[in-house]
């Protein structure tokens, strides 16, 4: 049988700071992330996610009844990179992003469209600090295939199904996430978060 998480008991990896990214394993450079949507922890709801090693690079635990309007990537060890909670009283549905636990000046926006029957995107991520580049997710998080544009159109990250070598798909809880070195692994991290929040 093909494991999920083959190294979990590997050292923890450098995580990149905010906006490069060190686990390329492909020719084009892009780090591959195999996601799987469930905690390590025992009666935890989340997400574990490992390098193409099979290292732990991320994770995310709901505990128990905890709300999900606020949840926080962290690495390997428990380190707090990223937290996304869910804005109160907006139009359409919006999830702010701050740098790890803080709650003031978040760092991105991630909006979904009012009305997805006129749009062809998924979310739209602003940044809320100048220096910053916005994007935009296309395609279907329910099927898995979602890819993710920068302001110059250019794909930066994609979800794909992930599949045996023999081809067989592995079911909507665990698939791949694809980096390119122009977007930062944590924020691709946390989009996939926020889309999972939207669409589950």
């Amino acid at each position: 049988m093909t494991r999920v998480y083959p190294n979990t008991g590997a050292p923890c990896a450098d995580l990149p700071s905010l906006p490069a990214c060190r686990y390329a394993t492909r020719e084009d450079g892009a780090a591959v992330l195999t996601v799987w949507r469930k905690s390590l922890l025992f009666s935890c709801n989340g997400f574990t996610v490992f390098d193409a090693e099979g290292n732990l690079v991320f994770r995310v635990d709901i505990y128990g009844s905890r709300s999900a309007g606020e949840l926080v990537l962290m690495d390997a060890s428990g380190k707090p990179l990223l937290t996304v909670r869910r804005k109160k009283l907006s139009l359409g549905e919006t999830w702010l992003v701050y740098n790890g636990e803080d709650a003031d000046n978040p760092l991105y926006s991630v909006k979904r469209p009012a009305s997805l029957l006129h749009c062809k995107g998924l979310a739209h991520v602003t940044p809320l600090r100048s220096g910053s580049a916005g994007y935009e997710v296309e395609g279907s998080y329910s099927r898995r295939i979602c890819t993710v544009y920068d302001e110059q159109r250019r794909a930066v990250a994609e979800i794909q199904r992930k599949q045996t070598v023999g081809g067989v798909a592995f079911g909507d809880d665990v698939f791949r996430l694809l980096v390119q070195s122009d977007l930062n692994m944590s924020l691709a991290m946390a989009i996939v978060i926020v889309l999972d929040q939207m669409f589950r």
